[in-house]
């Protein structure tokens, strides 16, 4: 470690010097203080150096939240590992490719997920290690094993080496791996605590899953400031709106329809949300106006990608209403044309982003990284414009990364095209993203099929449900006889929005 690098597992270290008996996570009623929680991350590092994980080597990580993902991911940092948290509302198949991506020396994975593993492991011959991330399993090792390990003296790592790789959606039908670094969790977390004013005094409820580059900088950042992270297996919202209540939670990350839901079960009687001065995320209207209209705390609209951390730009909702906030601390933004040159103030473009929160690129895909990276700048396929005051309007996506959210979820049609051309029945699709009641972003399909098929919506639906993740299935399904087209022959999509979004 060099003079001047500060590390993911320093802030560990720093949080057990200066808070050694303050609770730093809450699981189930259980709590773990700061100390503890040193204790446990150096046992595990020390089990990794037993079994010869080194830096560099890829750990899989498939789980719900949990409080072993906090220690695992400080022993990551500790040993100078990689970690691979991977989406477990992932088909299989698509689970398989963030392995197959990463090629993992170890695994943790979550008892529920053994079965599907365990029908695809042998397909990972560099996968050495199969482990419990709690309990034990048939041919998966209990988590305890780790924590019986004596501790070591932490690897040599820097804090722009490596850190995390979160596959982002499929462009091009293809997930891309970010590389993430040490430096980019300090420093996205330093931008989110300054701008947000929070403090040792917070408690954040992990709602967001820690596989979610939104869920993993939230509780980092928790930790860093040396607040209580409170952890849920699962979204229940009566249940969390009483942990809220309970546990003076002061912070959580919203993606529709978590805030609604939460403010029916508000509603209903099972609590006050009184505590909660900071909900961050994207939102209707409406469900904004809810909770802010309860009096006691903010929405703060955001902007951001896996990319540059989650959280590019933010502001509280009412300075701006319909905004994406303003840029961070540590955060530069420009709006480009298709040269790269900056726009007229007011006027939309590409947003490109440059500064310490920007990702170190795609893993093994250096032609896309110096892409993405050309003229000095990330691109993040997004356009947008900034106001005389310096707020981002979202604009939409440029054609290539077109993208559907629901849910927070990022899904790019072409990936649901892919899976849908594959029924027998469907000569052309188009997928495009329409407004829902539900999710803020529905997806659907709108297919021309061949003559004679009986083939239904909901069969439509259920075929692509089985072959990609659920959340990326069609909410809504339109049947044509054609599809627009441009001079060229291919669909042209602007027209096809126009007349089925």
């Amino acid at each position: 470690m060099g003079l001047k690098d500060f590390t993911v597992y320093d802030v560990y270290k720093r949080n057990a010097g200066l808070y050694e008996n303050k609770s730093a996570v809450v699981f189930e009623g259980k709590e773990i203080t700061f100390g503890e929680l040193l204790k446990m991350v150096d046992r595990a590092a020390g089990w990794f150096a037993l079994s010869g994980i080194k830096k560099g080597d890829r750990v899989a990580v498939l789980s719900k939240n949990c409080p072993e993902f906090l220690v695992l991911f400080g022993a990551i940092a500790a040993s100078g590992a990689i970690a691979v948290p991977v989406n477990f509302r992932l088909s299989t198949e698509e689970i398989g490719h963030a392995m197959e991506n990463t090629k993992p020396v170890a695994a943790f994975v979550d008892p529920d997920f053994h079965a599907a593993m365990n029908g695809i492991r042998e397909s990972f011959p560099e996968v050495k290690t199969w482990m419990s991330m709690t309990g034990a399993g048939e041919g998966f090792a209990p988590f305890a094993d780790i924590l019986a390990a004596l501790p070591v003296t932490a690897a040599d790592v820097a804090q722009d080496d490596p850190f995390v790789i979160i596959h982002t959606a499929a462009v091009q039908g293809k997930p891309r791996g970010a590389v993430l670094s040490h430096g980019n969790m300090i420093y996205g977390g330093l931008q989110s605590l300054a701008e947000m004013g929070l403090s040792g005094d917070d408690v954040y409820l992990n709602i967001l899953p820690l596989f979610h580059i939104g869920g993993l900088i939230a509780a980092f950042t928790t930790m860093h400031a040396g607040g209580l992270n409170v952890i849920v297996a699962k979204f229940d919202p009566a249940e969390c709106v009483k942990i809220i209540d309970e546990r003076k939670v002061t912070i959580i990350g919203d993606f529709p329809p978590i805030l609604a839901q939460l403010l029916d079960a508000r509603d209903a009687g099972n609590g006050a949300l009184a505590s909660l001065k900071n909900v961050y995320g994207l939102e209707r209207p409406e469900t904004i106006k809810r909770f802010e209209d309860l009096g006691c705390g903010s929405f703060w609209m955001i902007y951001g990608q896996t990319e540059t951390m989650g959280i590019t730009c933010l502001a509280r909702n009412a300075t701006r209403p319909g905004s994406a906030g303003r840029p961070g601390l540590l955060s530069e933004i420009l709006i480009g044309d298709e040269f790269d040159r900056p726009v007229e103030k007011g006027k939309p473009g590409e947003i490109l982003v440059r500064g310490p929160l920007v990702f170190l690129g795609y893993w093994g895909e250096e032609e896309l990284t110096a892409l993405t990276f050309r003229e000095g700048w990330h691109h993040t396929g997004d356009l947008g414009r900034l106001d005389e005051d310096g707020f981002l309007w979202f604009v939409g996506r440029k054609a290539e990364k077109e993208l559907i959210k629901p849910g927070g979820e990022n899904v790019y049609p072409v990936e649901v095209e892919k899976v849908v051309l594959e029924h027998p029945d469907v000569v052309e699709v188009s997928v495009i993203g329409v407004p829902d009641p539900k999710f803020g972003e529905g997806i659907k399909a709108i297919c021309v099929l061949t003559s004679g098929t009986d083939l239904t919506k909901q069969e439509l639906i259920d075929f692509v449900a089985s072959r990609i993740a659920r959340y990326k299935k069609p909410n809504y399904v339109d049947f044509v006889e054609s599809l627009p087209k441009k001079e060229d022959g291919s669909i042209d999509r602007g027209k096809v929005k126009e007349l089925y979004g």
